[in-house]
């Protein structure tokens, strides 16, 4: 841990200002995404959500950059795999860090609800446009132009063929994109986003729904009313199951949190450098490789290209994963406590700032300047946070190449 720490103290000192630097126009990038392309979703509904992916490629485009800068400083990293000099290869690396973090950026996203954030920020532009086109059409009688449509993404025909067309057309890319133009990578990087972020949107709407379903079962109902009598029959049963409940709830922020940045960072990081695929093993996966390869030559081509362009998004994260399970508990143990006591930082620095400013009158100072205020915590400990994780990675790889941090 000691080790790590001061791995992000040097990345605080020399590159601590450029995060925050980048990060600030990231956010920034992306409330002007979601402005403009809430103001187009007024007046299409179809081509605001075709747009709505760009605004989480902002902000994974300011993340990847964040960490490829921070890749310059990572020792172990450094030796493993160095930086490439030439710009070519430079965007190259980019650009392949770009495609192959979409996937599980996404769901890393999604999971901890800020692409719901995002999409209700956007939800609610589109919303306030088309408050005042209707009000223009019904009190001044001028023609709106918009469809009148401003509600969620739902699933329709077209909004599953628009993801099958997007993730076929990616899928082609994958196997065609040496004969393409490079410059072709850009849209290539939007349909990876356009099948991805919409997918996840339409999943976590499903959710929803299924989750309110279970809740509105007798079942459910059943279980409360245990709970409320053993609360009111045996009260040290009813708190260890307020305990549990506890616990449960609070893993997420105090373990799954860091791991799973952590594993967009290995993600990234990845493209450069992973350890060995793990092969499957056991009677059946040998009954399955036979069974394979008697197909025609022309099957089993296309199957495993299919299958590899598949299995290529998922691949980086189970090599995350793998790195971090070889790494072992102690040295993931101290970056989750060392992640967590910068979460600390975060509450502590946003009562700081409350005390700092004091008293001060709702109308003329909390109304106008209450984002920028609350948004001096996030400016500082964002980066701060990615650089414990960049120097976690770093510590892994190095628990795993001795010769390399010999070298360092």
């Amino acid at each position: 841990m000691l080790t790590m720490l001061r791995t992000a103290g040097r990345l605080v000192l020399s590159h601590g200002p450029l995060l925050v630097a980048i990060y600030l126009a990231g956010s920034l990038l992306q409330y002007v995404a979601i402005e403009a392309f809430g103001f187009v979703g007024a007046y299409s509904a179809v081509v605001g959500a075709l747009l709505f992916p760009l605004v989480i490629v902002v902000r994974l485009v300011a993340l990847v950059t964040m960490l490829l800068v921070l890749r310059s400083g990572l020792r172990t990293l450094g030796v493993i795999a160095p930086l490439p000099d030439e710009p070519a290869a430079r965007r190259r690396a980019f650009t392949d860090a770009l495609l192959g973090s979409i996937l599980v950026f996404v769901a890393f996203y999604a999971a901890w609800g800020y692409l719901r954030d995002d999409a209700n920020a956007y939800y609610s532009r589109v919303l306030e446009i088309n408050t005042g086109l209707i009000a223009n059409e019904s009190i001044l009688g001028l023609e709106s132009g918009g469809d009148g449509a401003a509600g969620e993404l739902s699933f329709s025909p077209l909004t599953v063929g628009i993801i099958v067309a997007a993730f076929v057309l990616r899928w082609a890319y994958g196997r065609y994109k040496g004969r393409l133009s490079k410059s072709v990578v850009v849209l290539a990087v939007y349909l990876e986003a356009l099948w991805v972020v919409w997918s996840a949107l339409l999943l976590s709407q499903a959710f929803d729904a299924v989750g309110s379903w279970v809740d509105s079962r007798q079942a459910m109902v059943w279980l409360a009313d245990l709970r409320n009598w053993l609360a009111a029959q045996v009260a040290p049963v009813a708190w260890i199951w307020d305990a549990v409940e506890w616990l449960l709830g609070e893993a997420g922020g105090i373990l799954l949190l860091p791991l799973a940045w952590l594993t967009v960072a290995g993600v990234i990081f990845g493209q450069a450098v992973a350890p060995p695929p793990a092969r499957l093993k056991g009677a059946l996966v040998d009954r399955a490789r036979s069974g394979f390869g008697r197909l025609p030559a022309w099957t089993r081509r296309r199957s495993a290209d299919l299958w590899g362009q598949v299995v290529g998004r998922f691949r980086p994260i189970v090599q995350a994963i793998v790195l971090m399970w070889r790494a072992g508990p102690a040295l993931i143990g101290g970056y989750v406590l060392l992640f967590t006591l910068v979460l600390a930082l975060d509450a502590l620095l946003g009562i700081a700032l409350t005390r700092l400013v004091g008293p001060q009158s709702f109308a003329e100072f909390w109304l106008p300047y209450s984002t920028i205020v609350f948004s001096i915590p996030a400016l500082l400990i964002e980066p701060l946070r990615l650089m414990v994780v960049a120097a976690a990675y770093d510590r892994v790889v190095g628990r795993l190449s001795a010769p390399a941090l010999a070298e360092v």
